[in-house]
């Protein structure tokens, strides 16, 4: 039997990780875990009383953020299991999620990350994600499939290849971390899941999903639903994503996509929606990626 290392990362939110934690005791039957929580930075350290609230539970402190993959990398490097189920803390899980995961990574062998079905916790009948398409490198789009749908079932079926593995819950074979390296931490948060689905494909692996089991999102609780942060994030990391893994025709064409189409537009939107912080951090973005290389470690932003 798989040892399955199941890893969350904690910041400045306690009580929705407890939350989590609470709903793994409740609905996890698979016998042979660890559970390893993160706490990366929060200002009030909650790691002492988690201590003695959950003595089972393995916690480690960061005294700094360390981003969304940092925090992760932290957890994997601790872990001792041989499938590692990285879930956002902001999840909660349901019955059978972890034993039909593991079963599947089990009976395919060239399957290197598997995530469940994802639905919206605040309307558990809202499908978030049933799998992502394919990366359009010229634009950097790709369609996020099923998402605002109710959920009926009808989605349950699938089992099989899909673009990209989701960041809020997906599993993964130790051995294939150990042939491809680490996440990559230099994107701090967003868009590194989808780098790191794009190094397991080009190691030779398959990205694939598993429909008839789901996990509740709470979704973007720690930078907010709509905030210059992400703002920031995912302008910046859109950019590097392509510099990391798009060909050089591809590359120029974005390039050319996102300073005639892109920035006019979403500098429109900022104005219109009377949101002058984002052109700012519009801007910083495409600053950051001129000033920088492409294996460059996090610079020049907190998380507040």
């Amino acid at each position: 039997m798989k040892k399955v290392s199941i890893i969350t990362v904690n910041f400045n939110h306690g009580y929705v990780t407890e939350a989590l934690l609470d709903s793994i005791y409740t609905h996890n039957s698979y016998p042979y875990i660890e559970i390893i929580v993160v706490d990366n930075g929060s200002i009030h350290n909650p790691v002492p009383e988690w201590k003695s609230k959950y003595p089972e539970v393995i916690f480690i402190r960061s005294d700094v953020n360390t981003g969304f993959a940092g925090g992760n990398n932290i957890g994997i490097r601790a872990s001792t299991g041989d499938y590692l189920f990285l879930v956002n803390n902001d999840t909660e899980f349901t019955d059978g999620l972890v034993n039909v995961l593991v079963d599947t990574l089990d009976q395919h062998e060239k399957v290197a990350v598997v995530s469940p079905k994802i639905c919206y916790f605040d309307q558990p009948k809202m499908l978030q994600y049933i799998g992502y398409t394919e990366m359009n490198y010229y634009t950097a789009r790709n369609k996020q499939l099923g998402q605002y749908e109710t959920d009926s079932g009808q989605y349950d079926h699938i089992i099989g290849k899909t673009g990209f593995a989701h960041g809020a819950a997906m599993m993964i074979k130790r051995v294939v971390i150990e042939k491809t390296g680490l996440m990559p931490e230099n994107f701090f948060l967003y868009y590194e899941e989808m780098d790191w689905c794009d190094q397991f494909k080009r190691a030779g692996y398959e990205i694939w999903v598993n429909l008839s089991v789901l996990i509740y999102h709470k979704e973007s609780i720690s930078v907010g639903k709509k905030s210059e942060l992400k703002e920031y994030f995912m302008n910046r990391n859109r950019i590097l994503f392509i510099r990391r893994n798009a060909g050089i025709l591809q590359k120029l064409i974005f390039y050319l996509f996102f300073i005639i189409v892109v920035v006019p537009r979403n500098l429109i939107s900022y104005k219109k929606n009377g949101e002058p912080g984002f052109a700012t951090m519009l801007i910083k973005a495409i600053w950051w990626n001129l000033s920088n290389k492409t294996n460059s470690q996090y610079l020049g932003y907190t998380l507040k």
